[in-house]
């Protein structure tokens, strides 16, 4: 069903092309729409097609962690640099010069109008009622992670939950989160029934167990540990499982059939492409190395005895920075001396010092400035035979998180006893790392601290660190101060020796206050309706 899933999204492009500049008046206009679609069960799943499209961007998501302590965004009109450093203003919410971008497109109401449109309508279909009311669930799903993602950026957000009039489309006044993540439990949790209970054809559809991760991470954000710890055990026996190889998690020969995977946004090349490894990868590869990973996340990753760097019998080596590490490190970042394979299949060492080169840090030349590049989507570039239009899917919920979740909510709660560090042993001996030492970590308090490193090293760029520094509240310890990349050096092109040769190097000053834990409502719409108030502190 994939290739049709993808598909129909060009048969219901005219569905949803009559939209407004108001965030709330998107009514669909068209004739099509409104007098013959809901006829059969086959126009009811082209509709819930054109809901699915664009119902959350991964790109979007993984640029995410450059607003918080894991990356940089360096390109001004992606509009996440001023986030990062906390110059965001209302009026400067895409960056300088570049009004609407990526960043800005965060706050809009498009997907939830599609969402409501689809609930306002699918009664008149005649169809089987189990297929119907599985349709329904998936729309409420996908209404409720766009209020999560929302309500998380901007915090009180309007909660609109009908299809609104051009008289109603004004009346957009800010709901209290409280009421919009008790919304969304509501939602998510009216949908699980629905729902199936898998989806063994990896389409990319809800499920059960969507809902359910996504019910249990809302809980855990808000300190509502026992019924995350019990949405968490629902999850756990649903049979996913880990997948062997985490490097290749995230490769397009494990999209298939994927047990870790539970959502996922997908992608078919030149239908509905996945632009992503062009963005990550660097000038040599034909990319532009949009996302540059910070020396800060590099240095979260343990030495591969389970110590952290900062442990002087750990082993770690200032001079060797990278020898005897955390294997997700090299597989989550392509640092100075690491061989990788380019598009054409050769394998290559990454030399970002060499001024002559095409990958020179310096240059700007669709290279990074920090000497550092994401690898993660883009382990092997011959997986690709154009980097800008590829068929890669995104995970957007693993089973991964699912565990550290059920960890963490076990540990804020006390409740802390062998599913544990079950729970976290599983990432990391996936990973290649050794079981958790007991002996170090026994305490509540250093079991928090590992877990939070657990969920920041597994999870780099899939959007997810930002909300973490949010709800720790710790902005204020990670956030403020100059950033750095890897240190000046030399690369050996025959055997890929790096040699430290200089400082660090400098990517920019960051500044932090409270203010900054929640995005600014974007002054264009406040212009547009004057009922809308700004997060404090803008």
């Amino acid at each position: 069903m994939k290739n049709k899933f993808i598909l129909n999204i060009l048969a219901i492009s005219l569905l949803f092309s009559a939209c407004k500049k108001d965030f709330l008046n998107r009514n669909p206009q068209d004739a099509y729409t409104n007098n013959s679609l809901w006829t059969s069960a086959s126009d009811a799943n082209t509709a819930l097609v054109g809901v699915y499209n664009g119902w959350t961007s991964v790109d979007f998501m993984i640029k995410v962690d450059c607003v918080a302590d894991n990356g940089y965004s360096q390109w001004p009109w992606e509009g996440f640099q001023v986030y990062g450093n906390g110059s965001v203003t209302p009026s400067l919410v895409g960056g300088p010069g570049y009004p609407s971008t990526n960043a800005y497109k965060a706050y809009s109401y498009t997907t939830i109008t599609r969402c409501n449109f689809f609930l306002a309508n699918i009664d008149k279909t005649p169809m089987d009622a189990k297929q119907k009311a599985n349709m329904v669930a998936q729309v409420r799903f996908l209404r409720a992670y766009e209020y999560f993602l929302m309500s998380q950026l901007y915090g009180d957000v309007p909660l609109v939950t009908t299809l609104l009039s051009g008289d109603e489309s004004l009346a957009s006044v800010r709901a209290p989160r409280a009421d919009v993540v008790k919304f969304i439990l509501s939602e998510l949790a009216a949908a699980v029934p629905d729902l199936s209970v898998t989806n063994n054809s990896g389409d990319g559809h809800v499920t059960q167990g969507a809902a359910l991760a996504l019910k249990a991470r809302l809980e855990l954000y808000t300190g509502d540990y026992a019924n995350c710890i019990t949405d968490c055990q629902a999850v756990i026996k649903m049979g996913y499982i880990l997948y062997p190889s985490f490097t290749d998690l995230f490769r397009m020969k494990a999209q298939n059939n994927n047990s870790e995977i539970i959502l996922s946004a997908q992608y078919v090349q030149s239908t509905y492409s996945n632009n992503t490894p062009g963005q990550l990868s660097t000038n040599s590869s034909g990319g532009y190395a949009a996302l540059v990973p910070l020396q800060n996340l590099v240095d979260a990753y343990e030495m591969n005895n389970g110590k952290p760097i900062t442990d002087p019998a750990s082993g770690y080596d200032p001079v060797n920075p990278y020898a005897n590490r955390d294997p997700r490190l090299a597989a989550t970042v392509i640092y100075p001396g690491q061989q990788f394979t380019q598009p054409n299949g050769t394998l290559t060492y990454y030399n970002p010092f060499d001024s002559q080169g095409s990958d020179y840090y310096a240059s700007r030349n669709n290279s990074s400035p920090g000497a550092y590049l994401v690898k993660k989507y883009t382990p092997n570039l011959s997986d690709f035979s154009q980097l800008f239009n590829t068929g890669l899917n995104m995970p957007v919920i693993r089973y991964a998180e699912v565990l550290l979740t059920d960890a963490e909510a076990k540990i804020e709660s006390g409740k802390i006893d062998g599913t544990v560090y079950d729970d976290i042993d599983a990432i990391r001996l996936r990973a290649g790392m050794p079981r958790t030492d007991k002996a170090v970590y026994g305490s509540q308090s250093s079991l928090r601290a590992l877990v939070r490193n657990e969920r920041r090293v597994e999870l780099a760029f899939e959007g997810l660190r930002f909300f973490d520094i949010q709800r720790w509240k710790i902005g204020a310890q990670v956030m403020p101060g100059t950033v750095y990349g890897a240190k000046l050096g030399t690369v050996n092109p025959t055997t890929g020796k790096y040699t430290i040769t200089g400082a660090p190097l400098r990517l920019e000053t960051r500044v932090f206050a409270d203010k900054n834990y929640l995005w600014p409502i974007p002054q264009t719409e406040i212009d547009l309706d004057k009922s809308l108030k700004q997060n404090p502190g803008y």
